[in-house]
């Protein structure tokens, strides 16, 4: 099978293309290369016969029809998007281009594509979402496939607009579709500047560990080598037209899971004075930010038997070593827009 992944010289797109090369699959991995992408991320693969990329953005309908005349993919995972909370506060615009209009053009070129080739059944459209787009839970409660979308932030109005899209297409044109809708993402190759690098990098130099407002939002963490397996079996075992919520039933506040980290970090790598905990810094809150997210995967566990095979205990111990291990990767991404800055405080 031949997927086109987009998005995937970025952080969970890397995950999946590395994993689908592993087992098989032959990939074409188109991205724009904004300031998220690295493809250092996808060089483990890179001179495997399986693999070709492409320069391209999704927004680009031209260079997207060339893309499925020339590779004459069997299936889609859709991952291209602008993820990062803080930069949608700050400017919206590009998270409506990419998120909402990208996904347009890529469905309009994936269905011209389908039909121009008489509508095999086999072809996959898959979107991978967020579970953000559910709003904010209280103390109780989980997300399930039809919690009422409630999108709080301009992020996750945007990839609700694209979830939306897609089930559009799939009613009205047949398209064949797949989503997901996962909780937070952690792991390798995470673009350092959300939560869990974040607090690695800036524990690492000294630099006080930003937590907003008192640390008390809730997020169910999700190993991103998990979540890439969890996708891959969706493509091919779910359900046309259905959506699967993708959890790592790991529920922890964010003032915790900074906690943990440090105390991984002590252990591996002891400050000359003091625990890294002590870096620990409350700042102000991000507008409309989240209290709570928890995801219930019963679906994705009754009918296609997938569990998260790693604790965020293991998970974080795995990403505090990578990181420590990977210096030259992220030293070489301190320099990109936004990295170290506080945004989102519009």
């Amino acid at each position: 099978m031949k997927l086109l992944v987009t998005g995937g010289a970025g952080f969970i797109g890397s995950a999946v293309v590395r994993l689908a090369i592993a087992r098989g699959y032959a990939v074409v991995n188109l991205d724009a290369l904004t300031y998220a992408a690295c493809l250092d991320n996808v060089a483990s693969v890179a001179d495997s016969p399986n693999y070709a990329f492409v320069h391209a953005d999704i927004c680009d309908r031209a260079a997207l029809d060339v893309v499925f005349a020339q590779h004459e993919p069997d299936a889609v995972m859709h991952l291209a998007a602008e993820s990062h909370v803080d930069r949608s506060i700050d400017g919206p615009g590009t998270f409506i281009e990419t998120n909402v209009l990208g996904t347009f053009h890529l469905l309009e070129a994936a269905r011209a594509y389908w039909v121009g080739r008489d509508r095999p059944q086999d072809f996959r459209f898959h979107h991978i979402s967020t579970d953000e787009v559910f709003g904010s839970l209280g103390p109780t409660g989980q997300f399930t496939e039809t919690t009422p979308y409630d999108p709080r932030s301009p992020y996750s109005a945007s990839k609700a607009g694209s979830d939306h899209l897609v089930r559009a297409w799939g009613e009205t044109y047949g398209l064949p579709v797949v989503l997901t809708n996962c909780s937070n993402n952690y792991g390798p190759y995470h673009f350092p500047e959300k939560l869990v690098p974040v607090v690695i990098l800036n524990a690492l130099a000294g630099r006080p560990i930003p937590i907003y407002g008192a640390g008390a939002n809730v997020r169910d963490w999700l190993y991103v080598e998990d979540h890439a397996d969890a996708l891959l079996l969706v493509l091919e075992q779910g359900a046309l037209g259905q959506s699967y919520n993708i959890g790592g039933e790991n529920e922890r506040s964010n003032l915790d899971l900074v906690r943990t980290i440090c105390a991984l970090l002590d252990a591996k790598r002891p400050r000359d004075a003091g625990s890294y905990g002590d870096l620990i810094s409350f700042v102000a809150d991000r507008p409309g930010h989240d209290a709570r997210y928890a995801i219930d995967p019963t679906r994705i566990r009754d009918e296609l038997g997938w569990r998260p095979s790693v604790t965020v205990e293991e998970g974080l111990d795995k990403t505090v070593q990578w990181y420590l291990d990977n210096e030259a990767w992220w030293r070489a991404l301190q320099d990109r827009d936004g990295v170290g800055q506080r945004l989102g405080t519009a």
